[in-house]
């Protein structure tokens, strides 16, 4: 009988020297350096160029990378009236997708896909992802877009697009962290599209279309956003045991928990929880953190054996909210980080390209004829009945 894997489970396609997962033990590396480290010690800025290098960067090489973003970060007046005429309501994912889209129309190097070019490509879309989804929310809001500034850091300089107001060091160190987070995770579904795309030798703004459509799906990257729809429907701390105990005794789905790969603790919840924890304590919005501590406790309590434990969508909701981001814009900020592992996973795949192409088991007939349409009232009557 021919084994079927699905969802890929355990499928091998290619190498990568990028991003270590051991999900049976908690661990994710980049190039081999705990995520812990990048997130205590680096910054969203040094993480993509070590993953489009494929090695630490040198001082010089990190400052010359800095100044191509902050040149690269304005996007033309055309894009910004197209972000306009979106229609109100939108769906925030629907609205990257074309404006990345719209993206590629721009620029002239669109059709080049030599490494040279799409790293090129690779540092416009890591620069302009903040502009673009900051204009997206405000266009929605009907509220004057803001354009980004070149004092202020990749995390800052989006903050300040999004709310029309300049976050302190340590609002723009927070939301730098949750960038370093997420900046890439292995073989994920949106990094497998847009690998998929590229290996068909399609143009970079392809690969990153496809891996947003891949992005918008419920899950993947909308995760957080049903966490938080979850406490707002517990409403309190005081609830919250009733609440999941229910959940769990009718075998019901908690949102944020539960992984793919991780089977104990997802290592980046266990950053996420540290600083959402402080926020809470720091600006008294403790509702939302004391609600997760409580589901937390209970869910590793009956479900820990099972290798069930909270993953990064668990806490990210909250540190994102206290920064005063709103749940919509959840997932597009997952893509204005993951940009990074995106861009450095397709170059990466091809340095040594090989079409995607993989089979199914065919489970149809395979001795029919053709049925002209005078007969085959009859033959779909028999099949039905």
């Amino acid at each position: 009988m021919t084994n079927i894997a699905k969802g890929l489970e355990g499928v091998l396609f290619t190498e990568s020297r990028l991003t270590f997962i051991n999900g049976t033990e908690g661990i994710l590396t980049h190039l081999g350096i705990p995520i812990q480290e990048w997130a205590e010690k680096s910054t969203f800025e040094e993480l993509s160029l070590a993953l489009l290098n494929g090695r630490l960067p040198s001082a010089d090489e990190l400052a010359a990378f800095d100044a191509e973003l902050k040149a690269n970060r304005t996007v033309s007046q055309q894009l910004l009236d197209v972000i306009a005429a979106m229609p109100k309501g939108v769906h925030p994912m629907q609205a990257l997708r074309t404006a990345v889209s719209y993206l590629g129309l721009l620029d002239p190097q669109a059709e080049e896909t030599t490494e040279e070019a799409r790293r090129a490509i690779s540092i416009r879309m890591i620069a302009q992802f903040p502009t673009v989804i900051a204009a997206i929310r405000r266009a929605q809001e009907g509220q004057e877009v803001v354009a980004p500034r070149t004092d202020l850091t990749h995390a800052g300089n989006f903050l300040y697009m999004l709310t029309g107001r300049e976050p302190s060091a340590e609002q723009a160190r927070l939301f730098d962290i949750a960038l370093v987070l997420h900046a890439d995770h292995g073989m994920n579904a949106s990094t497998f599209t847009a690998i998929a795309t590229s290996s068909t030798l399609s143009d970079m703004y392809s690969c990153i279309t496809s891996a947003i459509g891949a992005l918008k799906g419920p899950l993947h990257g909308g995760a957080n956003e049903a966490v938080m729809d979850m406490l707002d429907e517990i409403g309190s701390p005081e609830g919250a045991a009733d609440y999941i105990t229910g959940k769990l005794d009718r075998k019901e789905k908690i949102m944020g928990v539960g992984h793919r790969v991780y089977k104990y603790f997802d290592p980046r919840s266990r950053v996420l929880r540290d600083y959402a924890e402080h926020v809470a304590n720091k600006e008294g919005k403790s509702r939302y953190y004391q609600t997760l501590e409580t589901i937390e406790k209970i869910v590793v309590d009956r479900m820990g054996s099972k290798g069930i434990y909270p993953n990064v969508d668990f806490y990210s909701g909250t540190v994102y909210s206290d920064l005063g981001i709103g749940k919509e814009d959840f997932t597009p900020i997952f893509a204005l980080a993951r940009i990074s592992g995106w861009c450095a996973s397709v170059i990466e795949y091809t340095r040594d390209n090989r079409l995607l192409r993989p089979d199914a088991v065919y489970t149809g007939e395979t001795d029919r004829h053709y049925v002209g349409m005078e007969e085959r009232g009859s033959e779909l009557q028999a099949a039905e009945g």
